[in-house]
């Protein structure tokens, strides 16, 4: 190491200004691992406008090990600077640990733009066991799951002590007073979320007479496919064109809980099963509303992360076994709403801190 050297850590993120869960968990990580060794670590930012080779270079010399969560921002917006940095730090001899959040579920694009990253990394940090499997049967990059080690995922939004108003939150009102049965989907829309699959349970609880809402708490994640198009055909199909909500981007963490305030049932049919890696399913179960899911493809998916498995155990999460069919999920629904709210105390600092001493070891 250099004399310059001053940081255990140098994490690369988008800023403050950069609303998206990966930025918004590089922020957290960097503020919980600051609360337990103050001092040692220290931020890039990479924008279009920020980061220039001359400043990477600088940075990177100040810190012992460089931190990327990949991707730094939307993707296709700040792709190449990060890789850039990452090099650098091979090139300077500094410890590089990656965060991996998913592999299957990327699109082949994408999976592209990661290489270079999982290529250059002498850690990668992981939260699924299901996700290092995918990784471990790439033909042509498997043998970079060696490197992996599993850390405890936290959610990135800790339940406020209030809630926000707002014109959408009337309308939910509104429908409920109206008998209607209120279904929420939390967090960013895209393809390995399953998004249709929920519409067609919610046809199948119309059919019923439960005169269901579905109300997505998100916005649709732009790609080159046409995620968004298709989803409103399908619903159009069904004939629950009428029945279901798109709130788009909610900004305020306040506003999200008082959105969730309304919500009668979470419903998640992942076709993957539920995995550790789900930030937005920890997001609402801090609401007290039964969250209805597919169950873990893997046994031991949950055995590196306590809290997660407790939440399960407890009966925060309903589990439904994976393959099961839309009419099973409308059942567990059904009964879901039916029983006594799940009592939860949520530790959200505790959370941080176990993925933050997960992320320390590798420093």
């Amino acid at each position: 190491m250099t004399g310059e050297t001053r940081y255990q850590a140098l994490f690369l993120g988008a800023g403050p200004q950069m609303h998206c869960g990966v930025g918004q968990f590089t922020r957290l990580l960097q503020e919980a691992i600051e609360k337990l060794e103050p001092g040692t670590s220290t931020t890039l930012t990479l924008t279009r406008s920020e980061g220039s080779l001359a400043e990477i270079w600088r940075a990177v010399g100040t810190a012992q090990s460089v931190v990327c969560n990949f991707p730094i921002v939307a993707w296709k917006r700040v792709m190449f600077a990060p890789l850039v940095a990452m090099a650098i730090a091979r090139l300077r001899r500094r410890k590089l640990v990656l965060i991996q959040h998913e592999w299957n579920g990327l699109h082949w694009l994408r999976r592209i733009t990661y290489m270079p990253a999982l290529l250059l990394a002498d850690a990668i940090v992981m939260f699924s066991p299901l996700v290092r499997r995918e990784l471990a049967s790439d033909r042509l990059l498997g043998w970079t799951a060696k490197k992996s080690v599993l850390a405890p995922l936290p959610p990135n939004i800790e339940a406020p002590a209030g809630i926000e108003d707002s014109k959408l939150r009337h309308r939910l009102i509104a429908a409920k007073g109206d008998g209607r049965l209120l279904i929420g989907h939390f967090g960013s829309i895209y393809p390995g979320k399953q998004p249709n699959a929920l519409l067609e349970i919610g046809a199948i609880l119309k059919q019923r007479g439960l005169k269901p809402l579905i109300v997505y708490i998100g916005s649709f994640i732009r790609g080159v496919d046409k995620v968004e198009a298709e989803f409103h055909a399908r619903a159009r199909e069904l004939g629950i064109a009428d029945d279901v909500i798109v709130s788009g981007f909610v900004a305020s963490d306040h506003k999200v809980f008082g959105l969730f305030s309304e919500i009668d049932a979470f419903c998640y049919p992942l076709d993957e099963g539920l995995t550790a890696r789900r930030s937005s399913i920890l997001t609402c179960v801090q609401s007290g509303r039964p969250l209805v899911v597919a169950g873990p493809a893997l046994p031991e998916e949950f055995d590196h992360h306590p809290r997660f498995k407790e939440l399960i155990g407890r009966g925060a999460v309903v589990l439904v076994a994976r393959g099961a069919d839309n009419e099973t999920y409308a059942d567990r629904i059904a009964a879901a709403v039916k029983r006594p709210p799940v009592p939860l105390p949520f530790d959200f600092d505790g959370w941080w801190t176990d993925v933050a001493e997960a992320v320390r070891a590798q420093l």
